[in-house]
């Protein structure tokens, strides 16, 4: 960052970290996970993607999560597991 004669940041250098933080924040926010109530609504499942089934297989207060980890050469793999359900149940 190039000071000005007087000591202080130009405003170019305070723009470009506003930017740029604002930027880092975007990146860092999580994304939420989708939700059905039947694992025969998930449609095609990308490889990392991750769906909540809330079909009562799991034991209380947890949820099956559906995930897609491994590509074959006949598709991707679906994983599934009881994580701990985060909130109140949703419909």
């Amino acid at each position: 960052m190039k000071a000005s004669p007087d000591k202080r940041p130009s405003l170019r250098a305070i723009s470009f970290l506003i930017l740029g933080g604002c930027g880092l924040f975007a990146h860092a926010t999580p994304t939420l996970a989708q939700q059905v109530s039947r694992e025969q609504d998930i449609g095609d499942l990308r490889l990392g993607q991750r769906i909540k089934v809330d079909d009562g297989t799991c034991p209380a207060g947890q949820i099956k999560e559906i995930s897609g980890t491994r590509m074959t050469s006949t598709g991707i793999v679906r994983t599934q597991r009881c994580i701990p359900r985060l909130g109140p149940k949703q419909r």
